[in-house]
């Protein structure tokens, strides 16, 4: 039951640009016709299906939406060096479709200073606000600055600076964010490119 809970979900994510884990795993359940109550797999299994399924059927449309990604990231991350950015999400681990948006997270005393910079430099973004969730389980609500880099979309989120170290919980795997510095993003898409 779990293991077609899995397959179905990671379908709907990348037939129907589903970026929700929990949505996709309940619309998953539902269509196979499984009580409410079932018990729905952990998102790291449907990330790593959905990783799956890109790498069978999504051909050099999704290599390509991924390498573009993962190039624009760095680009940004160049821009933005005195913020100390980093990479993290499906863009780390593979998991995109056409519907999936970069994440940054980058480290400023005050939010402020990232709209600031933003606005000198002419980016239009809107500004929103995200809630991460700690290892410790406490909650915080933290300022998001959302912007379009040659079609692709970013999501940067500005932690204060003493959060370099303290990473919070990726919704998917529920462990803390792998949080990539420009370096490590350079060898992603070697290797990428290698393969």
């Amino acid at each position: 039951m779990q293991y077609s809970i899995v397959q179905e979900a990671a379908r709907i994510i990348c037939e129907e640009q589903v970026t929700d884990y929990r949505s996709a795993k309940q619309k998953a359940a539902e269509r196979l016709g499984l009580p409410a109550r079932s018990g729905l797999p952990d998102n790291a299994q449907v990330q790593q299906a959905v990783i799956e399924y890109q790498r069978l059927f999504g051909g050099d449309a999704y290599h390509d939406r991924l390498r573009r990604m993962r190039r624009t990231a760095l680009r940004v991350m160049r821009q933005l060096a005195e913020f100390s950015p980093r990479l993290v999400g499906g863009a780390v681990s593979g998991a995109i479709t056409e519907a999936h948006r970069l994440q940054l997270h980058a480290f400023a005393d005050k939010p402020e200073a990232i709209d600031i910079y933003l606005h000198d430099r002419g980016i239009d973004f809107d500004q929103d606000e995200r809630r991460y969730r700690y290892p410790d389980g406490k909650e915080q609500r933290i300022p998001l600055a959302c912007f379009e880099v040659e079609g692709v979309g970013v999501d940067l989120a500005v932690f204060s600076e003493n959060e370099q170290r303290r990473a919070p919980l990726s919704p998917v795997e529920n462990q803390p964010f792998r949080r990539l510095d420009p370096r490590q993003v350079e060898k992603l898409i070697a290797t990428q490119q290698a393969a």
